[in-house]
């Protein structure tokens, strides 16, 4: 039998793994007589951790809410993933101080095999650029405003804000992560239309909006985020001809690049944005697939620019 303060632990852990658990179950996984388990609760309880009784047969525990936070028990590949998480948020605009810092605190209670078990996942692996345009920099966002608006979600609560500096009044419905940029997707009250805001230009005004009833949104709001931003909130958007069926497309693009619909003769319409040309013809390029551009015009150019530089680099042509 583990001793108490190990065992103890182990009960913490088994308590955050799952919303409940049944007496019987803990003793099983303790190793140890259902006496032992409800004294094991009794102490988590005199030490300030809020363990709750759930009716149900046999007796069931849950980890309650209180004033204290229990430890956070993580096993090995999952403090590994979280590691992996937050240095990967240290490359996102306005979360880069708070991801480092919580990965310090991290690194800091890893046993030294995680230590180096992370170092040589650092050390093996590598990511490019999530913003290909390297005249143009990530924009930053304020965690303040994001967890304002994550609560006036929650809360379905309107809000007056300047966007662009004009001045909107909205009720916020999701927040939603694309191309390293967030965007709140809300609806107008006065004209009962749909749209997502950039959230790094939304600020927000005080007093805010006042509290509404959700209206059901006619889709689904990830795709419809994608869908405009590629149409609209790009400094380019564009709509590209591929010679394949939608199903043949989707299958070769990361879906966050754009939307894909089909034409009446068996082809397909990508939507698709970015803030230059040069990203967009990046994007439409390594689809490996025959496509027409008609607009914007400076793509035009630039793809032509690129067939006569291509075209060159092959000896004999």
């Amino acid at each position: 039998m583990a001793t108490t303060s190990a065992r103890l632990l182990t009960l913490l852990g088994l308590l955050q793994s799952r919303p409940d658990w049944s007496g019987a179950e803990l003793a099983e996984r303790l190793d140890v007589t259902d006496r032992t388990v409800r004294n094991d609760v009794a102490r988590l309880r005199d030490l300030g951790y809020p363990v709750d009784a759930v009716r149900g047969p046999g007796g069931r525990y849950r980890l309650g809410a209180g004033a204290r936070v229990p430890p956070l028990l993580l096993d090995d590949a999952e403090a590994v993933a979280v590691a992996v998480g937050l240095r990967r948020t240290t490359a996102t605009a306005g979360f880069e101080d708070p991801a480092r810092s919580a990965l310090a605190k991290l690194e800091q209670v890893m046993p030294d095999r995680l230590r180096r078990r992370l170092a040589s996942i650092r050390d093996a692996s590598a990511s490019g650029p999530e913003n290909t345009d390297s005249n143009v920099e990530d924009p930053a966002v304020d965690t303040v405003v994001l967890a304002a608006l994550a609560d006036a979600v929650r809360d379905h609560q309107g809000l007056r804000a300047y966007y662009r500096d004009e001045p909107v009044e909205i009720e916020p419905y999701r927040l939603v992560a694309w191309q390293r940029r967030w965007f709140l997707v809300a609806r107008s009250p006065s004209a009962g239309t749909w749209a997502p805001y950039r959230v790094d230009w939304l600020r927000l005004r005080t007093p805010g909006g006042r509290r509404f009833t959700p209206t059901p949104f006619p889709g689904d709001m990830t795709e419809f985020t994608v869908r405009e931003v590629a149409r609209t909130g790009w400094a380019v958007h564009a709509c590209v001809t591929v010679d394949a069926p939608p199903e043949e497309v989707l299958a070769r693009i990361n879906p966050t690049v754009g939307t894909v619909e089909a034409t009446d003769d068996g082809r397909s319409v990508l939507v698709t944005g970015g803030d230059s040309v040069e990203v967009v013809a990046v994007w439409i390029g390594m689809l490996g697939l025959d496509f027409h551009v008609e607009e914007p015009p400076a793509l035009v150019a630039h793809v032509r620019v690129l067939a006569e530089r291509y075209a060159r680099a092959v000896p004999g042509t």
